[in-house]
Order: C-alpha cells, then structure tokens, then sequence
C-alpha cells in the first residue's frame, strides 16, 4: 500500500450525505484502483452503501463515529465540542500524514476553522482562502476567496494574490498568469480603500507578479484575467451568481426546443454542440474548493452535492495530492515574497 494514495472523506457532512458521498467515492474508486479512502462517520449507515453502490472491501476503512458537525453550528462551537465528529478526525489524518488529502461536503465555516487549527497555516500567510477553477471563454479561472473570509484587508488580498498566482501556475503551468482584483469598475479611482491599497501594493512587485488591474463581475466568465481575487462575501456572490446564470440558461434551451414541432428538430441539428456547451458550463464539473494557504490540503465540496458532482471533488483532490501542491505553493510563495520585499525596498 506504499504507493497507494490515501484520501481522508467526511461521509457525515452535506445535504445527501452519507448515500451520495459514498456513491461518488464509489464511482472515483472504480476510475482510479490507485487510490485508498478512509471513510469517517456511522458505520451502520455507510457499510449497507458501500455494497449499495459497489465500493469493493479492499479499497476502503470505515474509521466510526457518530458525532456530526451539523450545516448550522457555528464554527467556535464545532471545535469545542466537534472533536469527535467525522469532520475533525478526517482532517486529522491528514495532519497525521496518514492522508494525503481530505474532503468534505459539510459546513463551510466549520471545514475552515477545523482545517486551520489541524493543518496550521504556510509561513506569511495571515487567513487561508476558498479557491476554485472556473470556466470562462478563454483559458480557466482561479477564483478565490470565495466564502471563507467575509472581511478582508488590503493584506489579506494581496496574499490571497499571490496564492492564486502561485495556484495557478501550479495547475496550469502559466509562468506568469494575469492577476485582477474584482472591483465596482475598471477605474483607479474605484472601490473600497483596502482594494485600492492591495492594487497599489501588487504594482509594487513589478514584473514579479503580473497585476492586470480591476476586473468586474462580467470580466470573470470572459476570462480576462487568469486569476480574480476578492474579498469572501464578494466572492461568494459572484460564484453563486454564476453557478445560477449556468443553470437558468440551461432551462431556457430546454424550454426552448421543447416549446415546438421545429423546436425538436432543430434539437437534433444543434445536440452536438448543446452537449458540449453543457459539459463546459455545468457546475457539478467544477465542484472541490481548496483552502489555499494551509499546510496540508482540505477540499470542500458543495454542500448539496449529488454522487458525480462529489466525485469531482474527490479527484480535485486527488490530483492535488498527487502533485504535491502544497509543497509547491510553499516554494513558490517564498521565492516571490522574498523578490517581492527586494523590489519594493529598492523602491523606497
């Protein structure tokens, strides 16, 4: 089993759980037979899905308990009294090194309490951030924060910058993808006096880091920049706003093409492309949030997943387990902080 990747999995937390957690791991688990999940939570309920759903014996571990971190605790209350929940001992291997990563449909602010508590936070980094790839026109996005900090400094953003620089290069191999902090308008003169501050700072970088400017909320699925960074309440917004304009365009063509005779054969002539445009814009495809900055790799997935979105999370995860993403966000930001701080101290 030494080569064998272990993946930590929440199976109490999210609306459908645990029927639609173990059904996604199920569908990961017959795609990839290289990697071993722990499964946390009430063995009575997960070991009849398990055979439900086809999840072999071999190629999982139920770790019993009964304690539920629920979708309303708070998370000052979810750490005092969760620290037998599914939820605390599935971040705990990963702090452990008994995981490589953990994932979890449950409550989001608990998620990141625990997460930073159990794993800590990379050297430099103030608050970790929600992040996600989203689809645009041109190349993906990194978006992030997207819910886990509802306030944030000009600090706070400009950390959150350089990890989604950093994040996306890993991912993607840019050498040096555009950053754009999300604003009310293009303008310098623009927004709050924090993303004013945070954009007068990323300037300071120079060609270190490649600041585009603002962006607004249309910019994002343009793919004007490689990266967006906001605030979590504004980010958050955004996502879900998103996420809601994919699914009201997909009932406008269903209603569309079923309205007529010549509405279902023009069905047929466009289903081609109307199947691809689906595949790009459906949101189940883009589940699995990391919370970039921490020591250890914590994935979130929405909380009303069903089985394929899960899935999709749970292989987010794996493929950042298996690039060893946070060493590589640990290097990366210590080589451009330390260039950052040369930059800005010959300028002053």
């Amino acid at each position: 089993m030494s080569d064998t990747l272990i993946i930590s999995i929440d199976a109490m937390g999210g609306d459908n759980a645990p029927a639609a957690i173990i059904e996604g791991v199920s569908r990961v688990a017959k795609s990839d037979p290289s990697v071993f999940f722990f499964l946390y939570g009430d063995e009575a309920k997960i070991e009849p899905l398990t055979k439900q759903y086809g999840l072999a014996p071999d190629r999982y571990k139920i770790h019993h308990t009964t304690q539920i971190v629920k979708a309303d605790d708070k998370p000052s209350a979810a750490i005092r009294n969760g620290r037998e929940s599914s939820m605390w001992k599935a971040i705990m291997s990963v702090r452990n090194g008994y995981a490589g990563a953990v994932v979890s449909a449950g409550n989001t602010g608990a998620l990141m309490a625990m997460s930073k508590i159990c794993l800590g936070t990379l050297a430099g980094i103030d608050r970790p951030a929600i992040a996600a790839v989203l689809p645009t026109v041109e190349a993906p996005v990194v978006a992030l924060d997207l819910g886990a900090n509802a306030e944030c400094n000009s600090q706070n953003l400009v950390e959150f910058s350089i990890m989604g620089h950093v994040l996306y290069h890993v991912l993607f191999g840019e050498a040096k993808p555009s950053i754009g902090l999300l604003n009310i308008g293009s303008e310098e003169t623009k927004g709050r006096e924090e993303i004013r501050e945070a954009a007068g700072v990323l300037k300071g970088f120079g060609d270190k880091i490649n600041f585009y400017g603002f962006v607004e909320g249309n910019d994002i699925c343009l793919g004007r920049t490689h990266v967006v960074v906001s605030d979590g309440f504004s980010g958050n917004v955004a996502l879900k706003s998103i996420e809601g304009t994919a699914k009201f365009a997909a009932k406008c063509f269903k209603q569309a093409f079923k309205g007529s005779i010549l509405g279902k054969i023009a069905l047929l002539f466009a289903s081609f492309g109307l199947l691809k445009l689906k595949r790009k814009i459906d949101p189940r495809r883009y589940n699995g949030a990391m919370f970039v900055g921490l020591n250890g790799i914590s994935v979130k997935s929405h909380g009303g997943a069903d089985a394929f979105s899960f899935a999709c999370a749970v292989e987010n995860a794996i493929r950042m387990a298996r690039n060893n993403l946070c060493d590589k966000i640990k290097d990366e930001l210590s080589n451009i902080m330390e260039e950052a701080e040369e930059i800005i101290a010959e300028e002053k």
